[in-house]
C-alpha cells in the first residue's frame, strides 16, 4: 500500500504535523515553500493532500499538475487563494475550518467598534507625542445604539451575542437567516435598504460573492444615516474602498474599521491617512488561540480524508461524518454500481436523472449518494470524473437532479432506485445492501432480479422463449467464456426478460456480436464494474 503523503507549504502549528503523524500519514513539512511557485510546481505531483493557509496560491497551473492530488485543506475560512473549480474538475476536495476562528474574527469587529467609536489609535499617537487633546477625541457611547450586521452567519451571529451584551440593538440582513433563528439569537431581521436607513453603526461578515461584492457603495452610503460607522473584518471586496473615501471626507461616514483590503498586502490605500479610519492589517484571525485552532482543525479534517473517507467542511463535495462512514461506504458502492449500470446502457443524451430513495437509506447522507451515482452514471463517458467532480460536471452539461425520499415499501429494508431520463425514454435499476455489507441489484427496468454486480457483465434483453438459456450458453461455451453467475428475470411468460451474466474475462466485439445474433435477442452490451 502506497505511504499517504500530505505537503504542508505554509506555517502550521507542531501539534498540526503531529495530528497526521500520529494517523499514520507522512508529513512533509515546508512552511515557505507558498513563496516559491516553480519548486511548488516540481514537486506537487508526490502529494496526496496539500494543507495550506494563505500565502500558497493554488492554481488551475499548480493543480494540473498534481496528478496524485486527493485533498486541498485551508486552515482558516477564506479559499480565495484556491482555484475551486479547477479542483473540482480534477475531482479534489476542497475543506476549509470555518469555525476555528469565529470567536477572534468577532471579538476583532467588536474591538473595531471601539476603537472607531472612540477613536483609540488617534489618541493614542496623540497623547504619545506628548499633546493632551481631550477635546479633539470626543468619542460616542455603543449602549443604546442600533448595530446592523450584514451576514449573520456563525462568526455574525457571535458578534449579535456580544453586542447584544453591550445594550445594543441588534438588526440583521441575511437572506438564509430563518426568522426562527433571529429570534433565537435575538436580532431583528430586516432587508438591506432597512439596515442601512437605520443602522448607527454597520458590520460585514459575509463571504465575497458576485452577488455581495460591492454591496456597500455610493448607492448604499447614500441611503445610510449621516455618521454612519462602518466596519468591515470579513473580506476585502465587500466595500467600495473609493466611495467609502469619499463618504469620509463628507462626513456620511463618521468612521470606519478596515481589516480587510482588495489588494494584500495593502502597502498603499485610499483609506489610508483618514484620522477617522482604524485599519489593520488581515488581523481578524490572529490570535495564538485561532491559529493553533484551525491548523489543527485541517489537519484533522485531512487525515479523516484520507485515512478513513471521512469528509468535513469540504466546499465541493457533501460532509461524511467519520461515525457515519462505514455504514454509508456500502451504500455509496451501490449508488456508484446502479450509476455505472445505467451510464453504460444509456446512448442518447440525457435530460435528468431522478433518485428514489426508501426505507433507512432516505435517513442517510443522501447528498453523498447522490454525488456518488452521478460520478457512476458520467464515469462510461468522462473516465476522470469522481464524487466530487461528478455534481458540477452534471450541471455544466444541463443535467437536471431529483431527489425523493420515501418509507420502507416491499420487501426491501432499503432501497436505491436510479432512473435516467433522455429525449426518448427512461430507464430505471434498483438496489440494495444485504446485510453481509454488499450490493445487489433487485430490479432493473420494471423487471424483478437478484443479482451481484462483478468486473465483467454480459447484459442481454431477450424474448421470452424456449431454448433460449441453451443457445446462449452453448455459444459462450464454444466461445472459451466461462460463467461465474447467472441471472434472469422476465415481466411474465413469454414477454420482454432479462439476463445479466457474470463472465470471468472481457468478453470481445465478435462473441458479442454472436450473441447479439441469437434467436430472441433484442440487445446485447457488454458492462464493466
Amino acid at each position: 500500500m502506497t505511504t499517504l503523503r500530505v505537503l504542508v507549504s505554509d506555517k502550521l502549528s507542531k501539534t498540526a504535523v503531529q495530528v497526521f503523524t500520529d494517523r499514520g500519514v507522512e508529513v512533509d513539512y515546508q512552511p515557505d515553500l507558498g513563496k516559491d511557485k516553480d519548486k511548488l510546481l516540481a514537486i506537487i505531483g508526490n502529494y496526496d493532500g496539500l494543507a495550506i493557509r494563505s500565502a500558497t496560491k493554488v492554481t488551475e497551473k499548480l493543480i494540473g499538475a498534481a496528478g496524485r492530488l486527493r485533498v486541498i485543506g485551508r486552515a482558516g475560512i477564506g479559499v480565495d487563494n484556491v482555484d475551486v473549480p479547477a479542483a473540482t474538475s480534477r475531482g479534489i476536495i476542497v475543506m476549509n475550518t470555518p469555525f476555528g476562528n469565529s470567536i477572534t474574527t468577532a471579538e476583532h469587529a467588536i474591538a473595531m467598534m471601539f476603537a472607531v467609536a472612540r477613536q483609540l489609535p488617534a489618541a493614542d499617537a496623540s497623547t504619545q507625542a506628548g499633546k493632551w487633546e481631550k477635546n479633539r477625541f470626543m468619542g460616542v457611547e455603543l449602549t443604546g445604539k442600533v448595530l446592523g450586521i450584514i451576514g449573520c452567519g456563525n462568526i455574525g451571529s457571535i458578534v449579535a451575542e456580544r453586542a447584544i451584551g453591550l445594550r445594543m440593538k441588534v438588526i440583521a440582513f441575511d437572506p438564509f437567516l430563518s426568522a426562527e433563528r433571529a429570534i433565537d439569537l435575538g436580532v431583528e431581521k430586516v432587508e438591506l435598504d432597512e439596515l442601512l436607513k437605520r443602522a448607527d453603526f454597520i458590520t460585514l461578515h459575509t463571504p465575497l460573492t458576485d452577488k455581495t461584492k460591492g454591496i456597500i457603495d455610493a448607492a448604499a452610503i447614500a441611503k445610510t444615516k449621516k455618521g454612519v460607522r462602518i466596519i468591515n473584518c470579513a473580506r476585502g471586496g465587500l466595500v467600495v474602498e473609493e466611495d467609502l473615501a469619499a463618504a469620509l471626507r463628507s462626513g456620511q461616514v463618521a468612521g470606519a474599521g478596515v481589516d480587510v483590503f482588495v489588494e494584500e498586502p495593502a502597502e498603499k490605500n485610499v483609506l489610508f491617512g483618514f484620522d477617522n479610519v482604524v485599519c489593520t492589517p488581515h488581523l481578524g484571525a490572529s490570535t495564538t488561540e485561532a491559529q493553533e485552532n484551525v491548523a489543527i482543525q485541517v489537519a484533522e479534517q485531512m487525515a479523516d480524508y484520507l485515512v478513513n473517507g471521512a469528509v468535513t467542511n469540504a466546499l465541493n463535495m457533501p460532509s461524511i461524518s467519520a461515525e457515519e462512514a462505514p455504514r454509508l461506504t456500502p451504500f455509496v458502492r451501490l449508488a456508484e454500481q446502479l450509476g455505472a449500470f445505467a451510464g453504460q446502457l444509456t446512448e442518447t443524451g440525457m435530460k435528468a436523472i431522478r433518485l428514489e430513495y426508501a426505507g433507512e437509506v432516505a435517513d442517510m447522507n443522501t447528498r453523498a449518494l447522490t454525488a456518488a451515482a452521478l460520478a457512476g452514471v458520467l464515469r462510461p463517458l468522462l473516465q476522470s470524473v469522481n464524487m466530487v467532480s461528478a455534481p458540477a460536471i452534471a450541471r455544466e452539461r444541463g443535467i437536471a437532479i431529483q431527489e425523493t425520499r420515501r418509507a420502507q415499501e416491499g420487501a426491501y429494508e432499503s432501497y436505491i432506485r436510479l432512473t435516467i431520463i433522455t429525449d426518448k425514454q427512461e430507464r430505471s435499476v434498483a438496489g440494495t445492501v444485504f446485510s453481509n455489507g454488499k450490493p445487489r441489484l433487485i430490479q432493473i427496468k420494471g423487471i424483478n432480479m437478484e443479482a451481484e454486480l462483478g468486473n465483467h457483465m454480459l447484459y442481454i434483453t431477450n424474448q421470452d422463449k424456449p431454448g433460449f438459456i441453451g443457445r446462449l450458453g452453448t455459444l459462450l461455451g464454444n466461445e472459451g467464456v466461462n460463467i461465474a453467475t447467472f441471472n434472469l428475470g422476465r415481466q411474465a411468460a413469454g414477454e420482454d426478460a432479462i439476463a445479466l451474466i457474470e463472465v470471468d474475462g472481457d468478453i470481445n466485439e465478435a462473441v458479442l456480436a454472436k450473441v447479439g445474433q441469437l434467436e430472441g435477442v433484442v440487445q446485447a452490451r457488454r458492462l464493466a464494474f
